[in-house]
């Protein structure tokens, strides 16, 4: 069973948790974090009974780009819960800048615990985190429908593997299920598909992963013993970035709880 760090690195994509005090400069110039926070508010707003006591929880919410968002379009309460201080500071930071930070809570804490603890939502929203954090993705369905009352709404971005692929081909370390298993798992925890999109064919890595690899060598120079786990976590992104164009499909899914 993995511990705490190791389940953040691995919603990182780091391969150790010695890269965990390195991260916050290893992607400095991202706000987005794997999430596209257009598609999450475009869902929100189409789907969601908005209204002023309509509450939100992001888990896993990065440096807050999804929860701001949402709280700025919507102008619903929005509750971030992240492991990292450095990304919960840089959230409550962009809040500010986008003036919601009387919208925005966000909290340093594991969303494995948070989820034991937070109920009674609206809609929850757990983006790119990647679902093995809680455990898998049957695991990771029924904590996160824990969190949102009777009615409520799942925000996930995910990733699957084509029904005809036997996954052989993908490059990075995280277990991928079939599309079909996804919807499979879906009826199983009670949970209907009200909408999905997955991302576009046209994604373009290449500024993230030039800045990635820019701050990695500047800390490759300040740490030259740390050298190969900056390069690795180089490639690590590059890999995963490679398995979205052509081994995986990445997709947003809204589900509701039935």
């Amino acid at each position: 069973m993995k511990n705490t760090d190791e389940k953040l690195a691995l919603s990182l994509t780091a391969e150790t948790t010695e890269l965990i005090p390195f991260l916050p400069y290893l992607l400095l110039d991202l706000w987005e974090l794997g999430s596209d926070p257009e598609v999450m508010v475009s869902f929100a707003k189409k789907h969601l009974h908005i209204s002023k006591d309509t509450k939100i929880l992001d888990l896993a919410c990065g440096k807050g780009a999804v929860s701001v968002n949402l709280a700025k379009n919507l102008g619903v309460k929005v509750k971030g819960i992240d492991l990292m201080p450095e990304f919960i500071e840089s959230a409550k930071q962009k809040a500010k800048e986008f003036d919601v930070d009387d919208l925005c809570e966000f909290l340093i804490d594991d969303v494995n615990k948070a989820v034991s603890t937070e109920a009674g939502y609206d809609c929850v929203v757990f983006g790119a985190a990647g679902v093995d954090v809680l455990g898998g993705p049957a695991e990771a369905l029924k904590k996160l429908k824990a969190t949102v009352k009777p009615g409520g709404y799942i925000l996930i971005d995910e990733a699957y593997l084509p029904d005809d692929s036997s996954g052989e081909n993908v490059k990075s370390k995280a277990e991928y299920i079939t599309h079909s298993k996804w919807m499979q798992l879906f009826q199983d925890n009670g949970l209907r598909l009200v909408e999905e999109q997955n991302a576009s064919e046209e994604l373009d890595f290449d500024e993230e992963s030039k800045n990635i690899a820019l701050r990695a060598n500047e800390l490759a120079a300040k740490h030259p013993e740390k050298r190969t786990i900056f390069e690795s976590y180089v490639k690590s992104q590059l890999d995963e970035c490679e398995d979205l164009e052509n081994n995986i499909v990445g997709v947003t899914w809204m589900l509701r709880f039935v």
